[in-house]
């Protein structure tokens, strides 16, 4: 007979041992300050779940849609503001890019085809800032949310400014 180990497995990686069953804890990246926060609030979400992030980088319409690939340089621009806060906390994390709308559309649709991109990845917890572009801010998100009966909207406050000073002598 073996004995089990007297400690439990401790490795940093997240387990991912089928993917069908993974749920990501998805952020919403819209080129604002306020991404910092929005992602590192997913990172603590994801960490104890020990499932990686579903990144969500939010494009203008007029930006080009043939290079949305996971290497495209305005996604690689979003997640490189983010990508060192969200690193030590050891989660994996899928890329992904969403195109506002164009046009005049509902104020709850650009958030509806949000929040479906996050559900064709299975992510049951979306992460987003309250100010945002329109139709992408938090409570939008939770509006559309309660509409379609989905996920649950996470609402993340930017940290307060606090002014530079120059050190004391």
């Amino acid at each position: 007979m073996t004995p089990l180990p007297s400690h439990p497995r401790r490795d940093r990686a997240p387990r991912l041992a089928r993917a069908g069953l993974v749920r990501p804890v998805a952020a919403v990246l819209t080129d604002r300050i306020d991404d910092l926060a929005v992602a590192e609030t997913a990172a603590r979400m994801a960490l104890p779940r020990r499932v990686p992030l579903l990144l969500i980088a939010v494009m203008p319409p007029d930006i080009h849609r043939q290079g949305d690939g996971p290497l495209s340089a305005p996604l690689r621009a979003v997640l490189a503001r983010v990508m060192p806060r969200i690193g030590p906390h050891a989660t994996g994390y899928i890329p992904e890019v969403f195109h506002l709308p164009s046009g005049r559309g509902s104020r709850l649709a650009a958030a509806g085809e949000l929040l479906a991109l996050a559900a064709r990845h299975r992510a049951p917890d979306v992460v987003a800032a309250r100010s945002g572009p329109e139709g992408l801010d938090a409570f939008t998100l939770i509006e559309a949310a309660s509409l379609r009966g989905g996920q649950s909207v996470h609402t993340v406050a930017p940290a307060a400014w606090v002014p530079l000073r120059s050190p004391s002598p």
